[in-house]
């Protein structure tokens, strides 16, 4: 074939091919334009049914909540009407409350004023029967008024004494009870010893021959022994025995054991004598830094002044009515420590008060004053301890006892100083000191006779019945008591005891 041939066929078979796939794209174009139209056919019909459903479903969900709020209405509306039931019914109580009330307050008033006329004719009767009282009994109100004042008073009194008696038992009763508790734990502890004889300051002799050469040619022997000692040697006519005087103990004791020294040696004379008491006075002196040191640290006392520890020492020979001055410092020291313990005060300045509480007895021959007195100014001057010297000069009541450690240190003195076997006195002192109480009690009215009893510690007293009644007994206890603490000095306490008695007395015939 040609070429030109050829080139139309495949021109015309490019256009067949052409048409053909147009009109194939036209009809499958075609197919898919109607499918999509069902589709959303299809689609328009279930979202027209959908749009039913949910309309319906949106009524009938409409119609529930409108049912449920009418029965909620419903049932606010039954609570309203009921609440407004309920406050019309308080309304009309209270109403009727108020009415009462009104009621009760014109009755109150009308009662009242019965009340008022009712007083007036009270008031008027009174008058009337006081007036009539006044001329039968010959006195006027304001006299009755006095009397039965009088008489009130009287009754009070005896009510108040009542329960001051009680309340004073009760006190005294749980105090003696603590406080015999507290003595009771501080003595057990506390050992000491029996006092059995006074130091006295004489020298046995072995012969009468001696007191000639104690008082050498002249005198000149005994002149010496006292000018070195400063003493006075008393030699009397009796037998072998020599006294030395003096108030100061130190030189007493140096005295005594130079005497005695020289009794031994046998040679007695002015260079011996002197030579003699010089060493003596260096041993006592040694002894008295020895016996101070000892007592503070028995005591537990640290860190005193020298020139109290040697004012301490010195007391070894000083006696109280029997009783060692150092021991009994020693003694108290312990005991306010104790009691300082007890009740939770500070027990090592109880001690230290303790130790030196009768310092001042140490110099009190050579300085004014009491010894309480004294002791307290040597410890302010030698001992900073705070409390110290106002424990010390309370001790013995003649300051005003504040402080709880003076407390303490009176309390222990006067446990030391009146136990048994502490001191003794001699029997003229005690016999004076008996007389004086017994006639402290007599010189009271309506007592009739008072005895001393029990060495001193207790006092009894027979009143006379007609003139002391009960009340007035425990009143005269209480003044005796007083009167006792206030003219004399004792150790411990004192008990007094009121005896009213009542005898009736009748014979049979």
């Amino acid at each position: 074939m040609e070429p030109t041939t050829i080139y139309i066929l495949i021109m015309l078979a490019l256009v067949l091919g052409g048409l053909s796939g147009y009109f194939a794209r036209q009809i499958i174009a075609n197919q898919q334009i109607r499918s999509s139209r069902k589709e959303a056919q299809r689609l328009l019909d279930e979202a027209v049914t959908k749009h039913r459903e949910v309309l319906l479903e949106a009524r009938e969900e409409a119609t529930k909540v409108r049912h449920v709020a009418d029965a909620e209405n419903k049932e606010r509306r039954l609570e309203v009407q009921q609440a407004e039931r309920r406050l019309s019914q308080k309304e009309n109580a209270l109403q009727r409350k108020l009415d009462s009330a009104e009621q009760r307050g014109h009755d109150l008033d009308a009662r009242e004023k019965a009340i008022e006329r009712l007083r007036v004719e009270v008031e008027e009767i009174k008058k009337k029967e006081l007036a009539q009282l006044e001329s039968r009994s010959g006195i006027s109100s304001d006299e009755a008024r006095q009397l039965l004042l009088q008489a009130m008073e009287q009754e009070v009194k005896e009510e108040a004494s009542r329960r001051v008696r009680l309340w004073e038992a009760q006190v005294r009763e749980e105090a003696n009870k603590r406080a015999q508790e507290i003595l009771v734990t501080a003595i057990q502890r506390c050992t000491t010893d029996v006092v059995s004889e006074t130091t006295i300051s004489t020298v046995s002799l072995p012969s009468d021959e001696m007191k000639g050469r104690l008082i050498g040619r002249e005198g000149r022997n005994i002149r010496a022994l006292e000018q070195a000692t400063g003493v006075d040697l008393i030699i009397d006519d009796t037998p072998e025995t020599v006294s030395i005087s003096s108030l100061d103990p130190v030189r007493r004791e140096i005295a005594h054991i130079a005497l005695s020294k020289l009794i031994v040696d046998g040679r007695i004379h002015p260079a011996r004598i002197e030579e003699v008491v010089e060493k003596t006075k260096a041993e006592v002196e040694a002894t008295i830094v020895s016996e101070g040191e000892r007592a503070a640290h028995e005591a537990g006392v640290a860190g005193l002044h020298p020139e109290l520890i040697r004012l301490l020492g010195q007391l070894k020979f000083r006696t109280s009515y029997g009783q060692n001055v150092l021991l009994h410092s020693l003694e108290v020291s312990h005991l306010a420590g104790m009691l300082a313990d007890e009740i939770g005060a500070d027990a090592n300045l109880a001690r230290k008060a303790g130790l030196l509480h009768d310092i001042g007895k140490a110099i009190d021959y050579q300085v004014n004053g009491s010894h309480a007195a004294i002791g307290a100014d040597l410890a302010r001057r030698l001992d900073k301890s705070a409390g110290l010297a106002e424990a010390i000069s309370e001790h013995h009541g003649e300051a005003s006892t504040t402080s709880v450690v003076g407390f303490i240190v009176a309390a222990a003195d006067a446990i030391s100083g009146s136990r048994p076997g502490a001191r003794h006195e001699s029997l003229e002192q005690y016999m004076k000191r008996i007389e004086a109480l017994e006639k402290v009690a007599c010189n009271f009215s309506g007592v009739e006779k008072a005895f001393a009893i029990q060495a001193g510690r207790e006092v009894r007293v027979l009143v006379k019945p007609e003139e002391i009644d009960d009340l007035t007994a425990t009143r005269l206890a209480r003044d005796i008591s007083k009167r006792i603490e206030e003219s004399l000095t004792y150790p411990g306490q004192i008990k007094v005891v009121v005896v009213r008695e009542t005898t009736a007395v009748d014979y049979a015939r």
